[in-house]
């Protein structure tokens, strides 16, 4: 009996459920959807692509203007402009002997010391009428590099502000000119000429004294002792006096 009542119970269970299927089949059937599933399942179908706006060229509205110009200048033609070539400061090399840098010869600290001193005692002989300055020669300044780096507050108050050609001025009123480098406040081209030709070595004393703007009257102080000093002082200051030119305490301008 108890069997019988389940399966009673099982009939009327799937009567419900076949109804219920029946009305969904129904209703699917009349929102169209069996026919709106098998379109997106099929390959054929292809979503269309949104337009894409293209975008609009920006077209700003081109006006005349009239260039302004000062009046001291407004009736003149317009300046035109081009390249121009600019001289480097520059002086024929000279060909010198090649030097023998393996015997160099060092000099002590006194023998360097006592040429200082002998040219401190010609600069204060000097006197203030010209600038002066002092230097010690290393084997950088006499042999191998041959740069001569000159007081950089003596360069800054006195020389030109732009490379120039700087002459020195021997013992016999000969003129070696020398490259001098603003930027870098020394003597480049034509120093080692000079220095090869005076046979200048480690440790003697070299008293420049700026007798023109662009003019070094030079005195040598050996080191090995043997005072060698270019010219007569009177003699050369009586010369340079007669030209009219003063450096006294008055900085030179490039």
């Amino acid at each position: 009996m108890v069997v019988g009542v389940a399966k009673e119970k099982m009939l009327s269970y799937e009567e419900c459920r076949r109804k219920r299927v029946e009305e969904n089949k129904k209703r699917m059937d009349a929102l169209n959807l069996p026919q709106l599933s098998q379109a997106l399942r099929s390959p054929s179908f292809k979503p269309s692509p949104s337009p894409r706006k293209s975008p609009k060229p920006r077209t700003g509205e081109k006006q005349l203007v009239v260039v302004r110009r000062s009046g001291r200048v407004a009736n003149k033609p317009a300046p035109v402009y081009r390249e121009i070539l600019v001289d480097k400061v520059m002086i024929p090399r000279r060909v010198s002997k090649h030097r023998d840098l393996s015997n160099r010869v060092y000099a002590s600290d006194e023998a360097r010391e006592e040429a200082l001193e002998k040219a401190e005692k010609l600069e204060s002989d000097l006197g203030p009428d010209f600038p002066v300055f002092i230097k010690s020669m290393l084997q950088s300044h006499v042999t191998g590099g041959f740069w001569l780096g000159l007081p950089s507050h003596f360069c800054k108050t006195y020389l030109p502000k732009r490379d120039e050609v700087m002459t020195l001025i021997d013992e016999e009123g000969n003129e070696h000119p020398t490259v001098y480098l603003a930027r870098k406040t020394g003597l480049s081209g034509g120093w080692k000429g000079f220095a090869v030709a005076h046979e200048l070595v480690d440790g003697d004393a070299v008293v420049f004294q700026l007798v023109r703007r662009t003019a070094f009257k030079v005195y040598i102080i050996r080191v090995n002792g043997s005072e060698q000093i270019f010219s007569g002082i009177g003699t050369n200051l009586k010369f340079f006096e007669n030209e009219a030119f003063d450096l006294s305490l008055t900085p030179l301008t490039s």
